[in-house]
């Protein structure tokens, strides 16, 4: 769907816009021919991103943006409301995030930020846009960004790793529900690998071998949602499409096997799954 998309033009809405992945995949988008409407927290990030972006319109592309807070409903129908004024959606990116230390019993204000951010940002992206987009029945993508934390959710923090647990069965949702309305719209659940982003920037000044740049996971992103892909796992220079395979499989066996929870991080376990992973 997303090559159709593309053919037909629009507007590409992307929150979490002004930096990382989400202001490569609006560069990305706004190269393919879209327009851009950029959201994000900070007017000066998107001041400077809008610059970036104009750079890279195609014909009469027009970038826009708009300072949004995803976890307050009544500003993405806002976004929502400005993006419908300015075209046809024809891209939603559910892209802003944050991360905050957590503990399961401890930090009750970051899970809720957390949660509000991650994944109540998600949904309220969803609630406002798609209603109009299924109304204009017109070739549309819906991308929205998890973590492999979400999916194998490894110990360390867990308000992380439910808030994206939670985009991922969200998603798995949408994806079902779309398919039984009449209108041409996908949705995908874009999980990145270890990526250099100006937040990681902040602590290593240098791009780490191991990490892809946020235009190598787009570019990722963007070909496998051109093959009808819903899971993008992103790899990147440590970890293979075969390893993720390899932990997303152990993580599920857990329950099959009726292992520990997190048996993957359990001593008793460790030469297993070290066998399992790295077996041929």
């Amino acid at each position: 769907m997303y090559n159709q998309a593309i053919e037909i033009g629009g507007l590409a809405v992307v929150t979490g816009g002004a930096s990382g992945v989400g202001l490569a995949a609006a560069e990305r988008f706004a190269q393919a021919g879209l327009s851009v409407m950029l959201a994000d927290v900070s007017g000066d990030t998107l001041q400077q991103a809008k610059e970036r972006i104009q750079r890279h319109l195609q014909g009469n592309a027009q970038v826009h943006t708009m300072i949004t807070d995803v976890s307050d409903a009544s500003a993405v129908q806002a976004l929502a409301d400005a993006a419908f004024d300015a075209g046809n959606v024809a891209v939603l990116m559910n892209n802003a995030g944050i991360g905050r230390p957590s503990g399961s019993w401890t930090e009750p204000d970051a899970w809720r930020e957390t949660i509000n951010v991650n994944l109540f940002g998600v949904l309220n992206g969803v609630q406002a846009f798609l209603p109009r987009m299924i109304e204009a029945a017109t070739p549309a993508v819906v991308i929205n960004t998890g973590s492999k934390q979400g999916i194998t959710t490894p110990p360390g923090n867990p308000a992380y790793n439910v808030s994206k647990a939670g985009v991922k069965v969200l998603t798995e949702a949408l994806a079902y529900e779309l398919r039984n309305v009449d209108a041409p719209i996908t949705a995908h659940l874009f999980v990145p690998g270890f990526t250099y982003t100006g937040m990681i920037a902040r602590h290593i000044p240098q791009k780490p071998d191991s990490a892809w740049t946020s235009e190598q996971t787009v570019d990722h992103l963007i070909e496998h949602m051109s093959k009808g892909d819903f899971y993008i796992l992103c790899p990147d220079n440590d970890v293979s499409p075969d390893r993720d395979k390899r932990r997303v499989t152990w993580a599920l066996g857990d329950i099959v096997e009726n292992r520990p929870a997190l048996s993957r991080w359990h001593p008793d376990y460790a030469d297993a799954f070290a066998d399992f992973e790295n077996s041929n």
